[in-house]
């Protein structure tokens, strides 16, 4: 796991000068803390931090092929690397060490793009070959690790694995994009076709990017995607069986490490799937870690005991508040661009206590999205079905009418926020799902932003990607539109950059089994009713694992963390709510109606309203914005 950085010129090939490429990747030295590298060329430049995972001794970057004729410097693991190095062996390529970077030479030189479908892995790759004169950028299929590029003044495209590797280059231009404002107040993080600083774009997962000197830098190709088009025949025993088989090969795949390697253990499902396969085919105890909470409700350490016990792990816990806001400004930093998910906070404790045995831990990421697990999906799923029965003109009469008198109720669970169901069946169901994942909701929005604002955004709306992207979805039904949806933005753009960014920050590698492209792609063809029945997400994915997990794991109700951002700005944080509206940061984009800040402020903190989760996505905008334009 490293951090990667890089300058090339498409059109002269200019001389670059190597403490440019040395101060991208300096800015991104948490990612590699056990080494440092650059290589130049006429008109290209490769820089890499390392975090040594695999052939500790002989896997520096930039790595060259022995004709130097390829130079690459890449982020990530390939986990089958030792399976298509065998196929590139058969074929006469003769390797000169144990690494998974040296396969990427071989394989460009046997397949050129064509390698990354024989890939297992997560990665951002930057390639270069001298020979053909191009630069070749590549994404893992599901965003695991990022790639940020952008076109400098002096006609070179910088790419770095973070936003504050291409700020360490001066000529980088520094304005915010107030339609990335929009998307992060609407989401509560930037998504990935998005960026804070305008000019700079993220290439999106599963899309690769060559770059050929002497012709224009063209559009990034695709060269993966989910297919939720196709149905298993299989029997519901069947299903399970293979279930289990591909848990436990993606499991099992990401256990090559020449380092300490453990996992994160909530207590829940996912990562305790996770733990069990591990158990399975590790020879000693498998060092497990959870972060237990002040705050009861939030607390899961009871749970995680009871796995760590199953399983004889080497178990850890610590306890930090659930008023841990002192990480606001490390994270500020880790994320660059503004992120308001606060389970971050968390995310960043675990991977600290993790880092303090482990260099490489595995979590549980991506169930949730793969197999249905998260509840809005049951609710869209009912949803869908009550707007089959109803002929559209009179679902949007009725409950438009409804939803607009009802009386408002935020505080409540979602089932009983009846205004909130009203307006979402009065809408088609990709729209009423692209508000369902929102944060701010577009009428507040509307308030928020002041007239300059909504000019400069150019009819541009936050939830039109989300509605879009389900709209042309490989698909058979809803269900399959609001899972994809949310693989092509939620994933990558909040659960994959907050893994990330927290354990990179502590120099930890974490690892997503749940994510193997086969086990995703397999998930993508069960039947809906495999996936929710009985109001259970999950369904055969928990009904495959009760051979290994206790019922009481698998069946008792999704906790998570939730911060008490709401608590936090009526108590320890009030004034810097009160502050916001006197923000010269966001006062000054003009962007703002800060009289409306004040008010919402001022409702939060006489208990009048419950705005806690805007004002913590301002908070977060104002630090974030603060630190990149000053």
């Amino acid at each position: 796991m490293c951090g990667i950085a890089g300058l090339f010129y498409p059109d002269t090939p200019k001389p670059i000068d190597p403490q440019r490429i040395t101060a991208m990747t300096d800015a991104q030295a948490h990612r590699g803390p056990d080494g440092s590298g650059v290589w130049v060329a006429p008109g290209i430049g490769l820089g890499h931090r390392r975090l040594s995972i695999i052939d500790l001794g002989g896997g520096a970057q930039p790595m060259h092929s022995k004709d130097g004729r390829l130079s690459v410097s890449y982020n990530g693991e390939i986990y089958n690397f030792k399976e298509v190095r065998a196929e590139l062996e058969a074929r006469g390529a003769q390797f000169r060490t144990d690494s998974d970077t040296e396969v990427l030479l071989h394989g460009w030189a046997a397949w050129g793009p064509a390698m990354l479908d024989r890939l297992n892995g997560m990665f951002a790759i930057a390639l270069y070959d001298d020979a053909a004169k191009v630069l070749f950028l590549a994404r893992d299929r599901l965003g695991v690790k990022p790639l940020h590029y952008a076109m400098l003044a002096d006609g070179a495209l910088a790419f770095a694995s973070e936003l504050k590797g291409l700020l360490a280059h001066p000529l980088l231009r520094r304005a915010p994009d107030v339609r990335a404002v929009e998307d992060f107040m609407a989401y509560g993080y930037v998504p990935d076709d998005a960026c804070l600083v305008a000019g700079v774009q993220k290439l999106a997962a599963g899309h690769f990017l060559l770059i050929e000197r002497g012709k224009p830098v063209p559009a990034p190709q695709q060269w993966w995607d989910i297919d939720f088009s196709n149905r298993t025949r299989a029997s519901a025993s069947a299903i399970e069986e293979e279930l289990a088989d591909r848990l436990r090969a993606a499991v099992r795949s990401r256990l090559v490490a020449d380092v300490p390697l453990g996992a994160f253990l909530s207590g829940g499902v996912d990562s305790s799937a996770v733990v069990a396969m591990m158990a399975e085919a590790s020879r000693h105890a498998v060092k497990t870690c959870t972060i237990g909470f002040d705050a009861a409700d939030h607390d899961e350490r009871s749970h995680a005991r009871q796995i760590a016990t199953r399983f004889a792990t080497d178990h850890r816990e610590r306890i930090v508040s659930a008023d841990d806001f002192s990480l606001i400004d490390t994270l500020v930093t880790a994320f660059d661009e503004p992120f308001a998910d606060a389970s971050a906070l968390a995310t960043y404790r675990v991977c600290e206590l993790a880092r303090e045995q482990v260099t490489v831990a595995l979590s549980g990421d991506g169930a949730d999205e793969a197999f249905a697990g998260y509840r809005r999906y049951r609710f869209q799923a009912v949803e869908e079905r009550l707007r089959s029965l109803i002929p559209p003109a009179l679902r949007t009469r009725l409950f438009g009418t409804l939803g607009r008198y009802y009386p408002k109720a935020d505080w409540a669970p979602r089932p009983l926020r009846a205004k909130t169901t009203f307006l979402g069946l009065a809408d088609d169901g990709a729209t009423a799902y692209a508000r369902a994942v929102g944060v701010t909701p577009p009428a507040l929005r509307g308030i928020l932003f002041s007239d300059a604002a909504r000019r400069a955004l150019e009819g541009h709306r936050a939830e039109d990607r989300y509605i879009e992207t389900m709209q042309r979805a490989p698909v058979r039904e809803p269900l399959d539109a609001a899972q994809y949806a949310d693989f092509k933005h939620w994933l990558p753009g909040d659960i994959l950059t907050k893994t990330d960014r927290t354990s990179m920050a502590v120099g930890l590698e974490a690892r997503e089994p749940l994510l193997d492209y086969r086990l995703v792609q397999f998930a993508a063809t069960l039947p809906v009713a495999m996936r929710i029945k009985r109001g259970q997400g999950k369904w055969v994915m928990k009904h495959a694992l009760e051979r290994y997990l206790p019922h009481n794991i698998l069946y008792r109700p999704k906790m998570g963390f939730v911060t008490p951002v709401s608590l936090w700005f009526r108590g320890p944080l009030g004034d810097q709510a009160a502050a916001l509206a006197r923000s010269p940061v966001l006062g000054g984009t003009g962007w703002f109606d800060m009289a409306t800040i004040e008010r919402l402020a001022a409702e939060h903190r006489s208990g009048a309203r419950d705005h806690g989760r805007t004002l913590w996505q301002l908070v977060m905008l104002e630090r974030s914005m603060t630190r990149l334009f000053g």
